[in-house]
């Protein structure tokens, strides 16, 4: 491991695989933490992980010192396949089986709230919004739908979600703060 970064990346574009054993020594707990903190699912984060891993061997000779850092590139591979991984279809049908009663740990913008506010309590307050509320802050809030997909999950359009989506969240802010 004590091999300088330009050798050892050197080594990689070759195709060494103890240059490529070393950098996912190095570098494996950092993108772990990456992709787990995008998914936030341990078994998915570790999928992800090894195809991560997959494309900087693959994909090593595209890396380009004098575009950026190393340890940048592979964190941008790490992002983006997480950031695939939830618009991909399979995790969007994962979540039309999900309730909000699976979210406790809600972080909200604390602009208007007090900052005592614990998110456990939010899912109480979203119940009291009225039902379209409901399924719009849920689906975009909590299930992470872009507006564009919420849209067609609702049958609507993206920008009468938009409108609609401000408008909850300005009702659940009023009554949390009354």
């Amino acid at each position: 491991m004590n091999a300088q970064p330009d050798l050892l990346i050197a080594r990689l574009q070759e195709g060494s695989e103890v240059a490529f054993n070393r950098i996912y020594e190095r570098y494996h707990k950092a993108l772990h933490g990456v992709i787990f903190a995008i998914v936030k699912n341990e078994d998915v984060a570790q999928e992800i992980l090894q195809d991560v891993f997959i494309k900087i061997w693959k994909n090593a000779n595209s890396y380009d010192k004098s575009s950026g850092r190393f340890f940048t590139w592979t964190l941008n591979i790490a992002r983006n396949a997480s950031i695939d991984y939830l618009r991909s279809k399979n995790h969007k049908n994962s979540l039309k089986n999900l309730s909000t009663d699976n979210f406790v740990d809600v972080i909200v913008s604390n602009e208007n709230l007090d900052d005592q506010t614990d998110g456990m309590f939010i899912k109480q307050w979203v119940e009291k919004l009225e039902p379209m509320c409901v399924k719009i802050i849920d689906i975009i809030f909590f299930k992470g739908f872009t507006f564009k997909d919420g849209a067609k999950e609702l049958d609507m359009p993206s920008g009468t979600l938009k409108t609609r989506h401000r408008r909850c969240l300005n009702n659940l802010r009023e009554m949390m703060i009354n």
